[in-house]
């Protein structure tokens, strides 16, 4: 496994990453495939590297590629997660993107070897406008962060309006100046500044955050100017895992996460989780540990992945992200799921949420 830290400041000292975030879920999916694996005298084991900001990711994965190991679980960001899928091309070895959502590690940059299980940030724009517009809610104030990450996001939520016949009636954004997210989170910028920052906005159903970074969306319930509810990046938020989630059996898979991490498991875990479960299956049922070989039954018609969510999961061919239902919580329930009822696709519905097929730039090779 290949992880970078994560060391920005956050809103909530509740969000602040454990020690063992993203590799806790790795580690308890190597334990099923291990009980499994007992029978076909197989045996998984996980190598864990964490990488500091600015650590040489190619490097790392150098290393892990040349001890033998064909399958990398990797929580990069995007330009060194293409490094090392390039470089692990090379020793025909297959690269699991479990952290980073930028579309276009799923479109004009795809990676034959590089499979997708976390969510682009398509998926979730789409996931969460097809509730709005279910609900009822097509007038959207969109509030954008100033880091590239958050433009990239509001794009996605600007394209995700015009997929769903939402419209946006203005669009404002928040700069970041810098200063600690907690400590100066107090009355000024709380009670005082975003009740100002939001006033004067045409009239709107409900404010959308793209806030990547964790900003300011986490400010914004209950403290708009005028008495709208908050989804995105703060209030309403799509994601693939929740602590709070326990649908379709989920609460077994929370339960012994639990029990392991003395923790909930969030979204970094579950994707960590999905990928592992993905490499045992496959190593399983070709009885072998070859990654082409794994590759080959991923992408064929009878694989797919169970996850807790209803329906199973599978790759999409054209691009290797994975087709998955993507929650919208609060933080302490499950609110809805996406896709909605309503939104048909000729193939699957799952399709409904992010680039389809005949959208994608995606040229594997």
């Amino acid at each position: 496994m290949l992880r970078q830290t994560h060391s920005r400041d956050t809103i909530s000292i509740l969000d602040i990453p454990a020690a063992d975030d993203f590799v806790a879920g790795a580690k308890l999916a190597m334990a099923d495939d291990n009980t499994t694996g007992r029978f076909l005298d197989q045996s998984f084991a996980i190598e864990d590297v964490k990488l500091a900001p600015g650590d040489d990711a190619a490097a790392a994965a150098k290393t892990l590629l040349d001890s033998g190991i064909g399958f990398l679980i990797a929580d990069l960001p995007a330009d060194a997660l293409l490094k090392v899928a390039d470089l692990a091309r090379a020793g025909r070895a297959l690269v699991f993107n479990a952290g980073a959502p930028d579309e276009r590690l799923r479109e004009e940059d795809c990676r034959a070897n590089l499979v997708h299980v976390a969510p682009s940030r398509a998926q979730l724009a789409d996931a969460l406008a097809q509730y709005l517009i279910w609900k009822q809610w097509p007038k959207w104030l969109l509030v954008v962060g100033s880091h590239p990450e958050d433009v990239a996001l509001g794009e996605a939520y600007e394209r995700a309006a015009r997929k769903f016949g939402a419209k946006i009636v203005e669009k404002r954004t928040y700069a970041d100046a810098g200063g600690g997210r907690r400590s100066d989170s107090g009355v000024v910028q709380t009670q005082r500044q975003m009740p100002v920052f939001t006033q004067k906005a045409p009239n709107y159903d409900v404010l959308v955050a793209a806030d990547e970074n964790q900003v300011f969306a986490g400010y914004l319930p209950y403290r708009t100017w005028d008495p709208r509810p908050v989804a995105g990046s703060g209030g309403l938020m799509p994601t693939s895992w929740d602590a709070s989630h326990e649908l379709w059996g989920a609460v077994q898979l929370q339960n012994r996460f639990e029990r392991m991490a003395h923790r909930g498991m969030n979204a970094r875990d579950n994707q960590a989780w999905v990928a592992m479960r993905m490499i045992g299956d496959a190593v399983n049922r070709t009885k072998s540990a070859d990654p082409q070989a794994a590759r080959d039954l991923m992408l064929s018609p009878d694989f797919d992945v169970a996850d807790f969510k209803g329906v199973k999961l599978t790759l999409r061919p054209w691009n290797l992200q994975l087709r998955q239902p993507i929650l919208l919580t609060d933080g302490r329930g499950t609110v809805s799921v996406s896709p909605q009822e309503g939104f048909l696709h000729q193939v699957s519905e799952l399709d409904t949420l992010g680039l389809d097929q005949p959208e994608t730039k995606c040229k594997l090779k």
